[in-house]
């Protein structure tokens, strides 16, 4: 399996505390607003049900995906019970990397947090690659590990007290990019967010509210989570084999100018020889 199933969880259950609610508020946020001008017929969103994020789309086909054990936690809570139906449609899988589409079928994929509890992030790129038509949209969602929160994780796993879900794989937005780029992806939007320090609880995260505005100014980079939009991009075909050129035929008539000045040219003929007729 490609997807950690307790690694899923935890994460969900991690979005219920005042940090993660804080973060997927943002994410609902960004998803809202970046989801609802992609047009098409077939949107999918890959795991994380607790985050409906193509609620604000209006192609005709929504579906979600996600693995056994994260759906029948997310059943659960009512988050996920109005993801599920915002989706009208959701597909049970094992595994990110062989996702049941048809090649070059689907018009958008979103994956939150997707990326990171994947054993080869990579191939899941990959097949998403795989199932998005030419000029299809993908969205993604994920921690940035060069913020406060990041070099929080990377203490925390030293003395064994993370703030975020253990088994993260947390992906530098850099590194996203070449893979994207690698694959023929063409990044057209992205933001950051989350300024607060890691604190855990909804007083203090309030008290740094002013942290979203200056951070979003001064340090961009450096909030706790990004979204990035790309498209997939195709060159443009090429004929290949011998181009037979078609011979040019002549106008079966002459342009107006030619007709007029032979016209002219009888005309004064038969004025110089009068006695031939």
């Amino acid at each position: 399996m490609t997807v950690h199933s307790d690694s899923i969880i935890a994460l969900a259950k991690w979005l219920k505390t005042p940090a993660g609610r804080y973060a997927l508020s943002w994410e609902q946020d960004q998803l809202d607003h970046v989801v609802a001008d992609l047009f098409g017929y077939y949107a999918v969103q890959v795991g994380l049900l607790q985050l409906p994020a193509l609620r604000n789309n209006r192609m005709p086909f929504l579906f979600s995906v996600d693995e056994p054990h994260a759906i029948a936690h997310d059943a659960e809570n009512e988050d996920a019970a109005t993801a599920l139906t915002a989706s009208r449609s959701t597909l049970v899988i094992t595994r990110f990397d062989e996702l049941p589409f048809a090649a070059q079928s689907l018009d958008l994929l979103v994956l939150p947090h997707a990326l990171e509890f994947a054993d080869d992030p990579h191939q899941v790129l990959r097949e998403v690659e795989r199932v998005l038509i030419p000029e299809g949209h993908l969205v993604i969602t994920g921690f940035n590990p060069v913020s406060l929160w990041g070099a929080r994780q990377v203490l925390g796993r030293a003395l064994d007290a993370p703030f975020l879900p253990v088994a993260g794989q947390f992906l530098h937005l850099g590194r996203l990019k070449d893979w994207l780029k690698l694959l023929g992806f063409e990044v057209n939007r992205g933001r950051f967010g989350c300024y607060a320090p890691p604190v855990r609880s909804e007083k203090w995260l309030s008290r740094f509210g002013f942290m979203e505005r200056a951070g979003d100014r001064w340090w961009p980079v450096c909030g706790a989570v990004y979204m990035v939009s790309a498209i997939k991009r195709v060159n443009g075909l090429r004929l290949v084999g011998t181009i037979k050129k078609e011979r040019r035929v002549a106008p079966a008539s002459l342009p107006a100018t030619a007709h007029s000045s032979g016209a002219k040219v009888r005309h004064s003929k038969t004025q110089m020889d009068p006695g031939e007729s």
